[in-house]
């Protein structure tokens, strides 16, 4: 099993929850978070202050597949349809999982994610 934690552009999400819908991934978790990078941020005025904001709002997706194989292709649909070729696109962090439990029904492993 493996887990797979995206965290790109604000502006990618609903492309890339139809992507990920059109492979019939159905179980993310999907946050809005902040963060900084080699995109640095930018300068606002606030109440006529210049005010260097450095942490940028994103969006962070995580998926559990049950497969090597099946978390290739999530990365490689992220990769696709996340891209615009400037700073700030984001990462992909692949996880390998130990075990996943549904706590309603106690099962573990793969029958727990799928």
């Amino acid at each position: 099993m493996t887990k797979i934690e995206a965290i790109v552009r604000e502006e990618v999400y609903q492309d890339l929850l139809d992507a990920l819908k059109s492979v019939d991934i159905h179980g993310i978790t999907v946050s809005q978070v902040m963060g900084c990078g080699t995109q640095k941020g930018y300068t606002r005025v606030v109440r006529g202050s210049k005010v260097d904001i450095n942490m940028l709002p994103k969006i962070k997706f995580e998926i559990v597949v049950s497969s090597d194989a099946f978390a290739d292709e999530v990365v490689r649909i992220i990769r696709k349809t996340a891209v615009t070729g400037q700073p700030g696109d984001g990462k992909i962090f692949v996880y390998d999982l130990k075990d996943v439990i549904r706590i309603r029904t106690n099962e573990h492993g793969v029958d727990a994610i799928n």
